[in-house]
C-alpha cells in the first residue's frame, strides 16, 4: 500500500479564494505516519534542510520515493492545470520552528507549484498554523488554516494573490516543503542554508 493518498487528493475540489488552493488531511495515510516519524530525519535546530543532507531512516525514504513518483506529479498537474514534469522539484525538510519563522509572504515567481505536508501527531496550539491569506497585511483574514499535523497536506499555485503565513511559535513543528521551479533556480540546487543563515538574513531585511 502506497503511503500516500492520491485517491483523496483527486476527490478534493481545487479554491479559488483568493488563489487556486486545496488542502487534503491525513494525505499521509494515518497507518504510514508513524512510521514515518519514527524514521524522521534526526534534525536538532530550526531552519530547511535538503533531505539528502540528513539522516533518516527507511520509512521517510519510502515517503520521499512516492512524492517524486510520475503519479504524484500527474496527480498536480491535472489539479492545478499546469505541466510539472519537466520542471526541477526541490524538497526541504523542517523539524523545529523558530519564532521568527511565519512571517507573511509570498513565494518567488520563480515558484510554480507548493505544496506542505505536516507531520507531528497532533497540534493544540493557535499558533503554528498556516493561513492563506486574502489580505497580504492581515494575518487574520484568511481564506483557511491548516493544522500541521497528522499528514495533512496544503498546496497551491503561485499568483500574485497567494500571500500566505502563520502566527510565530516555536517547538517541534515537523513539516515537509515541495515547490516545483523554474528550471533556472533548478540548477541553484535546494535548500542547503543553515538555520544560523537565515536568522541572519532576517536580521539584515529588518533593519533595512
Amino acid at each position: 500500500m502506497t503511503m500516500l493518498d492520491l485517491e483523496a487528493f483527486a476527490r478534493t475540489p481545487l479554491q479559488t479564494d483568493p488563489c487556486n488552493f486545496l488542502v487534503v488531511p491525513e494525505f499521509v495515510r494515518p497507518d504510514a505516519l508513524s512510521d514515518i516519524n519514527r524514521d524522521y530525519p534526526a534534525i536538532r535546530t530550526p531552519g530547511s534542510f535538503a533531505p539528502e543532507d540528513v539522516g533518516k531512516g527507511p520509512a521517510f525514504a519510502k515517503l520521499l520515493d512516492e512524492l517524486r513518483s510520475p503519479e504524484l506529479v500527474a496527480a498536480f498537474e491535472a489539479k492545478f492545470e499546469v505541466h510539472l514534469a519537466s520542471l526541477p522539484l526541490q524538497v526541504g525538510v523542517r523539524r523545529f520552528a523558530d519564532p521568527t519563522d511565519g512571517n507573511i509572504h509570498n513565494d518567488s515567481r520563480s515558484k510554480f507549484v507548493t505544496a506542505l505536508i505536516y507531520f507531528n501527531e497532533s497540534w493544540d496550539r493557535e499558533e503554528g498554523r498556516l493561513r492563506i491569506l486574502r489580505d497580504a497585511g492581515d494575518l487574520d483574514s484568511h481564506s483557511v488554516e491548516v493544522e500541521p499535523s497528522r499528514g495533512s497536506l496544503i498546496a497551491f499555485r503561485r499568483s500574485e494573490n497567494s500571500f500566505h503565513g502563520f502566527k510565530p511559535c516555536d517547538g517541534e513543528r515537523r513539516s515537509l516543503q515541495m515547490y516545483w521551479v523554474s528550471p533556472k533556480r533548478g540548477r541553484r540546487g535546494g535548500p542547503k542554508q543553515t538555520p544560523e543563515f537565515f536568522r541572519r538574513f532576517k536580521r539584515l531585511f529588518k533593519k533595512g
